[in-house]
């Protein structure tokens, strides 16, 4: 079992940055892939981002460039660092544990309650 929290959403003006993070616990962290979704009213959930124990990454086309994704293993946390924020990515940032390094929602397992992000224009 692994419980997954998350913090660090906000209101921020376009163009701001602000850095999500997910801690975990539970089972041995470094053996997950974890990602991160975003669901914005009415919208079906998107993938954002994902990054693997040996730090392999994949983005969703609609952040790459503007969004990081890291991880520190010794404190069962990954982060997404979220730069030229735009009124689109107004959702709730939800992080999650998968056992492979992917896009798709079915294949992660473990989902945390999400943390809200508004961009104002």
């Amino acid at each position: 079992q692994v419980q997954l929290v998350e913090s660090g959403g906000g209101s921020v003006q376009a163009g701001s940055s602000l850095r999500l993070s997910c801690a975990a616990s539970g089972r041995t962290f470094s053996t997950n892939v974890m990602g991160w979704f975003r669901h914005a009213p009415g919208k079906e959930r998107e993938f954002v981002s994902a990054n693997s124990w040996s730090s392999n990454t994949v983005y969703a086309d609609s952040v790459k460039g503007r969004f990081i994704i890291t991880r520190d293993n010794s404190k069962n946390t990954v982060y997404l660092q979220m730069n030229s924020l735009k009124p689109e990515d107004t959702a709730t940032y939800v992080c999650a544990a998968s056992g492979i390094l992917t896009a798709a929602a079915n294949s992660y397992y473990y989902w945390g309650q999400g943390t809200q992000v508004i961009v104002s224009s």
